[in-house]
C-alpha cells in the first residue's frame, strides 16, 4: 500500500514494511518523519496543496526541518493537507487539496481525516511513519490527531520557528508533532523547539525549551487538580459517554477533577479571531509569496492566487474561495479593526480565558473531548464536525495536547489537555500519565467503511 492511497503526496512504502532506519525508539536519531506539505525542504517542492505552488522549490529547509536533520531524523516525504491549511472556504472538504487529492481516515476509509494536517494524522495512524509534523492555526493538529486516533501536540506559539512555512496567521500559527505516543511527541518537540532570529515570536524559545522527554512522569496525575471544561459543548452523545468513562480513569489515576460550567464568551472570541485570521492571511501570505522564486511561483500575491484559482477549474471544482475574497478586502496590520480584534481575541482567550480559569479554580490544566469521531466523507456538502476544544488555546497561543481516550462505534476520539503559556512540559507529562494509565491507542485497521467494522456490522445485519 502506498502512502498516496491514504495520506500523502509522495508514493513511498510504509516505513514498517521496509528496512527502517536505525531508530531505537528513544529519541529522533534515525526516526522516520513525514512533513506537512506547507513546510519547506531543500529537496522537495512545497505546495500547500495548491496548484499555484506546484513548482515551489526554493531549495531551503525550514529551520524546524534543519533541526530535525541535525538531530538525526530521516525525512521521508510530504503529507497531503487541506488546501491552504483550510483557510480558503467555509464549505471546504477537510483532507482535500487540488495537488494531493483526498486523504482518508485509516480507521474507516469512508470517514474524514479532519484538517488541515489531515495527511500527517492519517499517515501516522496508518503506520506509514512513527511521527509527522503538522501545523495549527486553530485545531489543525489536534482535530486530525483526535479523529485518526493518535497523539497531537500544539506547542506554545513561539516555541517552534514558523520561518519557511506557508502561513495563515503570525499570531496563531505553529508547527508541532503528531505521533503514536506522547514520548515520541516530546522527543520530536525537543528537536524542533528553539529560537530563530527570523521569527521574532521565538525570542524566548531557547530559554523556555527543556528536556521534554525527561520531564515525563507517569505519576504526574496523582493529586493534580484538573479543570473539566463543561462549557464546551456540541459533541455527540457517544463522545460524551466515553468522556465520562475517561473522567473516572483520571480519578483512578489520582487526579482531582474540578467542574467548570462557565467560560469565556466563545462567540465574541470567534468573531474577533476571524478578523485577525483574514487580515493576517493577506499580509503574511503576501510576504511569503514574495520570498519565493518568481520563475517557480508566478502568483506573487493573494489577489493573484485568487485569479489563478478562478482560471483553474480543478481548484474550485468542489468548493469556492470566499474566505480568500474576504481576506483580500481587509486592510493592513495597522488597521483599527484588526488591532482591536487582536487585542480582544487574545485577552478573552488568554488572560481572561485560560489564565483566569486556571487561577480561579486552582487547577494546573483544563480538559475536554478534543472533538467528536470522524464524520462521513461528503464531497457534495463538505464538513460536518461536531464539538471542538481547540479555540481557547489556539487564539491565546497556549499549549494543547490531544491523547487517544478510546473509541465510539469503532472510531477514535481524543482527550485534550490545555495549559498556560510555556507550560508545554507539564501538559505533555499529564498526557503521558493518562496515556500510560489507559493505553487507548490501537493501530488503524483500514476498514472499507464503518459499516463493516466489528463494532457496527452485527448491528446493521438482520436479527436472524
Amino acid at each position: 500500500m502506498c502512502i498516496r492511497d491514504v495520506a500523502t503526496t509522495n508514493a513511498v512504502l510504509r516505513w514498517a514494511d521496509v528496512n527502517p532506519p536505525a531508530w531505537d525508539g528513544a529519541g529522533v536519531a534515525g526516526m522516520p518523519i513525514l512533513l506537512k506539505d506547507n513546510i519547506e525542504t531543500r529537496d522537495m517542492p512545497t505546495t500547500a496543496g495548491s496548484m499555484a505552488l506546484l513548482n515551489n522549490a526554493p531549495g531551503r529547509d525550514a529551520p524546524l526541518v534543519a533541526r530535525l536533520r541535525a538531530a538525526g531524523a530521516v525525512i521521508l516525504g510530504k503529507t497531503n493537507l487541506s488546501e491552504w491549511a483550510n483557510i480558503r472556504s467555509n464549505n471546504s472538504i477537510s483532507g482535500w487539496s487540488a495537488v494531493g487529492g483526498l486523504s482518508r481516515n485509516p480507521h474507516a476509509l469512508d470517514r474524514n481525516t479532519c484538517g488541515s494536517s489531515s495527511g500527517s494524522g492519517a499517515a501516522v495512524a496508518a503506520g506509514l511513519a512513527p511521527a509527522a509534523i503538522g501545523t495549527e492555526t486553530d485545531g489543525s493538529i489536534t482535530c486530525p490527531a483526535s479523529v485518526n486516533g493518535i497523539v497531537g501536540f500544539k506547542p506554545t506559539v513561539g516555541l517552534v520557528s514558523r520561518t519557511h512555512i506557508v502561513p495563515i496567521s503570525h499570531s496563531q500559527d505553529t508547527a508541532g508533532p503528531m505521533t503514536r505516543t506522547v514520548r515520541d511527541a516530546a522527543a520530536v518537540l525537543g528537536a524542533i523547539a528553539g529560537s530563530d532570529p527570523a521569527d521574532p515570536a521565538t525570542v524566548e524559545a531557547d530559554a523556555r525549551r527543556v528536556d521534554y522527554v525527561a520531564a515525563l512522569d507517569a505519576g504526574s496525575l496523582r493529586d493534580a487538580r484538573i479543570g473539566v471544561m463543561r462549557f464546551i459543548t456540541g459533541y455527540t452523545p457517544g463522545t460524551m459517554a466515553l468522556f465520562e468513562q475517561t473522567l473516572q480513569a483520571l480519578r483512578d489515576a489520582g487526579a482531582e477533577l474540578v467542574e467548570i460550567s462557565e467560560g469565556p464568551n466563545r462567540s465574541r472570541i470567534g468573531q474577533a479571531e476571524f478578523e485577525v485570521l483574514l487580515t493576517e492571511l493577506k499580509a503574511d501570505l503576501n510576504a511569503y509569496l514574495a520570498s519565493t522564486d518568481p520563475a517557480q511561483v508566478p502568483t506573487r500575491t493573494l489577489a493573484e492566487v485568487i485569479a489563478f484559482n478562478a482560471a483553474t477549474p480543478r481548484e474550485l471544482s468542489l468548493f469556492g474561495q470566499e474566505l480568500f475574497l474576504q481576506a483580500e478586502r481587509k486592510g493592513g496590520l495597522d488597521s483599527p479593526a484588526y488591532l482591536e480584534a487582536r487585542e480582544t481575541s487574545f485577552r478573552l482567550a488568554g488572560p481572561e480565558g485560560i489564565d483566569r480559569l486556571l487561577a480561579a479554580y486552582n487547577v494546573v490544566a483544563l480538559i475536554a473531548p478534543t472533538t467528536s469521531p470522524a464524520w462521513s466523507m461528503d464531497v457534495v456538502n463538505g464538513d460536518n464536525s461536531l464539538g471542538s476544544a481547540s479555540q481557547l488555546a489556539a487564539v491565546a497561543g497556549y499549549p494543547h495536547l490531544t491523547v487517544p481516550m478510546g473509541f465510539v462505534q469503532g472510531l477514535p476520539a481524543g482527550l485534550s489537555f490545555i495549559g498556560a503559556k510555556w507550560d508545554d512540559a507539564r501538559i505533555l507529562s499529564l498526557g503521558y500519565a493518562f496515556e500510560q494509565a489507559t493505553r487507548a491507542f490501537r493501530p488503524a485497521g483500514l476498514a472499507r467503511s464503518v459499516d463493516v467494522m466489528p463494532e457496527t456490522a452485527p448491528l446493521l445485519a438482520p436479527l436472524n
